[in-house]
């Protein structure tokens, strides 16, 4: 594979080969059949969207060292968290010089019913949404930093976002400044953050020009508040606690705290503190998943995590009005669940929404349920309440639906 417009590709399993696009051309030249329109956000390098039988990718050209890093950063990553896009591949075009901007590719899997933080814009900053942008944004870098990555250039463009029940979850599509680490120290994590600010004021402040409003008026505080609640949500996962031996239902309290935040607690240890009476809890927390881990253990379901815990919620309701209270009853339940309560629903919202993504959408019908059975002071039967959710025309969750928790 040497000569003038024959790269060379590294393709994962799973995905095309890419052999039938015109390589030997620039990819803003590109006039394929195969290229989409697919909303997104800015980029420091030229990007396009192409469709195949396998899904959407994204295929970004830049210089080849900064590709191969890019991939390699993304496929390690794929290991210790969910929230960073997929990659396919990365390509060389070799008669070209390396630095060049259009030496390398890298490709990855486009985020399925994702958006750019645009959608979200509401004259100068992001209205009711506001605090979900600060939840997502700062739970993702608290997460990437617990599994040991220094982005180098987060910002609300680096970016994607999708629904998650009533919330927003943020997706990191952009990796080529970032390093993967066994772990972080406090100054890279503070360095992050410093940049994460910048960045965002600059956006906001373009945002502001773009109306042509006042700077004085834009959302330049918005990093800031991301990285509040940052340090808060760190603190929380971090920080050691000290407890009485006679207290060690706090120890309890203190999992069942991280995992409502939807962490996955890997393990914890308890050790002698002060003078014996006293015992310090560590705990080693990964990725922000522990709901849908739960919800494919249980179902085989994949979701994000908001909505693995409305569904979660769902299934319990669905066990205890059934009156499966042993092991085995909960898992012939589970089956039920799916087969009558989630499955046939899901293929009704598919055939009315086919471009919106299903969970999502049942998520929604099911808070439209819960309104409905408060409203009647009632349970509302499947059936029924679905069938007035379409003829109210399919509402979504409200921005105000879900309060995020404020942590000291």
């Amino acid at each position: 594979m040497g000569g003038m417009g024959t790269p060379k590709l590294v393709i994962r399993p799973g995905n095309p080969d890419f052999l039938d696009l015109p390589w030997d051309t620039p990819i803003n030249d590109w006039t394929h059949e195969r290229l989409v329109d697919m909303p997104t956000g800015i980029h420091r390098h030229p990007v396009v969207f192409v469709a195949y039988d396998e899904g959407v990718f994204a295929i970004k050209e830049l210089p080849l060292r900064i590709a191969k890093s890019e991939f390699e950063v993304l496929r390690l990553l794929e290991d210790r968290t969910h929230r960073a896009a997929s990659p396919a591949g990365w390509l060389t075009r070799p008669w070209l010089d390396p630095h060049s901007e259009q030496a390398g590719v890298v490709i990855t899997r486009y985020v399925r019913h994702s958006f750019p933080y645009r959608r979200l814009v509401h004259g100068l900053g992001f209205g009711q949404r506001r605090d979900h942008m600060l939840d997502s944004v700062a739970s993702l870098l608290v997460e990437l930093h617990l599994v040991g990555l220094y982005w180098g250039d987060c910002s609300l463009s680096n970016l994607l976002y999708r629904w998650d029940a009533g919330l927003i979850e943020a997706i990191m599509i952009d990796g080529e400044t970032s390093m993967l680490k066994e772990e972080l120290s406090t100054g890279q994590r503070l360095q992050d953050l410093q940049i994460m600010i910048e960045n965002v004021a600059g956006e906001m402040a373009d945002i502001a020009a773009e109306i042509e409003a006042d700077l004085d008026h834009a959302d330049l505080a918005l990093g800031e508040d991301i990285a509040a609640r940052y340090h808060a949500l760190w603190d929380e996962l971090t920080e050691d606690l000290v407890v009485g031996k006679d207290e060690t239902y706090l120890i309890r309290q203190r999992l069942d705290v991280l995992q409502s935040l939807g962490f996955v607690v890997d393990d914890f240890s308890l050790e002698p503190a002060g003078d014996g009476r006293l015992v310090k809890m560590k705990v080693s927390v990964a990725g922000r998943t522990y709901h849908a881990d739960r919800l494919r253990q249980l179902t085989g379901l994949e979701a994000s995590e908001t909505q693995a815990r409305v569904l979660l919620n769902d299934l319990s309701y669905y066990q205890a009005k059934h009156g499966t209270h042993t092991a085995t009853g909960r898992v012939l339940a589970a089956i039920d669940w799916l087969k009558e309560g989630f499955e046939p629903y899901i293929e009704l919202i598919a055939a009315e929404w086919p471009d919106e993504d299903p969970i999502q959408r049942f998520c929604d019908f099911l808070h439209h349920r819960l309104r409905m059975a408060e409203e009647r002071s009632q349970d509302m039967e499947n059936e029924e309440a679905f069938a007035k959710w379409l003829s109210d025309g399919g509402p979504g969750i409200p921005p105000d639906a879900f309060a995020i928790a404020e942590l000291d």
